[in-house]
């Protein structure tokens, strides 16, 4: 069983799975995603990045340069995809168990009935 994803790499790894995107890309769908959530400082990102390139989930998809300074685009490999996967369904069954207990419990659940 692999060790479930911390936030901020779970959601890394969906931002590039819509597409390559480079550091401030990343941070900005990162902030999207989480409805403002969360906000990732770039010292947090790219430490994230690197970790993830080491786990080969991540790889650098190109190189270009802008107004002097390089910008790299960063892309989900076919081993992070299946690692997302993974943590979406992992989740996913957590927050259905939690629902149902909620349910019985006579909770109302947001977006489901009571």
């Amino acid at each position: 069983m692999t060790e479930a994803l911390r936030e901020p790499t779970f959601l890394v790894l969906t931002a590039l799975a819509d597409q390559p995107q480079h550091g401030y890309g990343v941070m900005e769908d990162v902030r999207r995603i989480s409805e403002g959530r969360v906000r990732l400082r770039a010292g947090t990102l790219y430490a994230v990045l690197d970790r993830l390139r080491e786990e080969g989930l991540v790889e650098v998809d190109r190189e270009e340069v802008v107004q002097s300074r390089l910008r790299r685009y960063y892309r989900i490999t076919g081993l992070g995809a299946q690692r997302l996967a993974e943590e979406v369904t992992r989740l996913r069954s957590n927050a259905t168990a939690a629902s149902a207990r909620l349910r019985r419990s006579g909770f109302a659940i947001e977006g489901g009935p009571a």
